[in-house]
């Protein structure tokens, strides 16, 4: 065979060369402000922590950084409290007498070591808390259980021989975060019910789409200063009725100020049916051993979270996204495995810190094209800088060239969580004419900080 045969012979059987993928980020195109990133250490889960019984100081500081350091862990930057409704618990453990006695109300300035851990949190810079009752303590409720269902006596529909609780609730509710403030912590939102939908052994409590509209009219006003939100339902699309409830009553759309649902029985979807501020405010994946992968189809790894968290952001424009639990035990789906003074660290972290350490409180989501596997959002930050999330949810690498379009930026530095790295940053790519070129690696996250 003659040399310009195989010449071309090899030419036409060589792999053809990839163009990059072309992408564009418009700062003009503005979507949702973003509240923020969180998590939960109810139940018990920061005595775990901090108690007796908890961890050693070097260890706990080693979780808090994790958690909420911007230089080295997530940054969180919200973080939700269990208002307990057990006799263990709760600040008004036994019936005063009824609604309408003068409350016996009791604090013990620790609240399950809730208390320490907001002082904490307050500390690396968060000032978002989010208080939120699983249910009102059992002699306020229809089956005199704070477990089990049950619901709110007073409220329509309910017939009760104590009486009616709601105001009660109520102040009891606005009591705790009183409580808070004594010890310099300031609650800024408030949430009467989670899971409204849901009958759960431990502590639940029903409401009706109706039955939240009504009982926000009467905790609004007794609430002046603080953040409503309801309610907490079960699943993202569940928690629609309630939404549309109280959009449909004037007097209580006024007060609601953040719309807040589950993704447990429903996924993100789209967006809830409102203008006010959203949040995916509950959910953790299904899974019965602990796990640290980033990326191996069981449904509860790293990867897994990146996608909930840029699905929710982009297509249910959510405000704010809280995790569950931050740090717990057992073959547990948070975030970091305590185990005596000793824990580990789940891959689910570092796929919410790629979101939560460079996308701040009261960033603007901005316009980002996606193409292909390649699913992306960007940010713009109060302080300028820049935040372009890329996740490659496809088996082969992908070269993007992004524009940056009425946007500034000279550095873009990129972040990667893989099955190697940690939210690790890589070397600065340099911004030129308002465009850069990056390969994101095949099943990848990268974060581009660009200032």
């Amino acid at each position: 065979m003659s040399a310009v045969a195989l010449l071309l012979m090899s030419t036409l059987v060589a792999p053809a060369a990839h163009a990059a993928t072309t992408v564009t980020v418009d700062g003009a195109k503005r979507h949702q402000t973003i509240d923020g990133f969180g998590f939960s250490e109810a139940f018990g889960r920061g005595e775990i922590m901090h108690g007796s019984q908890g961890l050693s100081a070097p260890k706990q500081r080693e979780i808090l950084d994790l958690l909420l350091s911007r230089s080295t862990g997530a940054g969180m930057s919200i973080l939700r409290l269990g208002i307990g409704s057990t006799a263990e618990n709760s600040i008004q453990p036994t019936d005063p007498g009824g609604p309408n006695a003068t409350p016996r109300y009791v604090w013990d300035r620790d609240d399950e070591s809730q208390v320490w851990l907001a002082q904490q949190a307050k500390a690396y810079g968060v000032n978002r808390f989010y208080a939120n009752a699983w249910s009102a303590p059992g002699y306020m409720k229809t089956n005199g259980d704070e477990a089990n269902g049950g619901t709110l006596c007073g409220l329509a529909g309910t017939s009760c021989s104590s009486g009616d609780w709601r105001r009660a609730y109520a102040n009891y509710l606005v009591q705790y975060t009183k409580f808070y403030a004594q010890e310099g912590i300031r609650i800024t939102d408030i949430g009467f019910t989670n899971e409204p939908d849901y009958t759960a052994d431990y502590s639940s409590m029903r409401f009706t789409p109706a039955q939240a509209a009504e009982f926000v009219k009467v905790l609004g006003p007794v609430a002046a200063g603080l953040k409503v939100a309801c309610c907490d339902s079960f699943g993202w699309d569940h928690q629609s009725p309630y939404t549309r409830a109280i959009e449909a009553d004037p007097v209580a759309r006024r007060i609601v100020a953040t719309h807040t649902g589950h993704t447990y029985a429903s996924p993100v979807t789209g967006p809830l049916p409102t203008s006010r501020r959203t949040w995916m405010s509950e959910w953790s994946p299904n899974g019965t051993t602990w796990n640290e992968n980033w990326d191996d189809g069981s449904g509860y790894d790293g990867m897994t979270i990146a996608q909930a968290v840029h699905t929710a952001l982009t297509t249910g424009k959510v405000n704010g996204y809280v995790y569950w639990y931050g740090a717990s035990v057992g073959t547990t789906r948070g975030l970091i495995q305590m185990d005596g003074d000793n824990y580990r660290v789940s891959k689910r972290l570092w796929a919410i810190a790629n979101y939560s350490r460079f996308i701040r409180p009261n960033a603007t989501r901005i316009d980002a094209t996606s193409a292909g596997d390649l699913q992306l959002s960007a940010f713009r930050n109060t302080d300028g800088t820049i935040a372009v999330v890329a996740l490659n949810t496809g088996t082969s690498a992908n070269s993007v060239s992004y524009t940056l379009k009425n946007l500034a930026g000279r550095t873009a530095t990129p972040y990667l969580t893989s099955t190697t790295g940690n939210t690790t940053a890589q070397s600065p790519v340099r911004v030129n004419g308002g465009t850069f070129t990056a390969t994101v690696p095949a099943r990848s996250l990268i974060t581009y900080r660009i200032t």
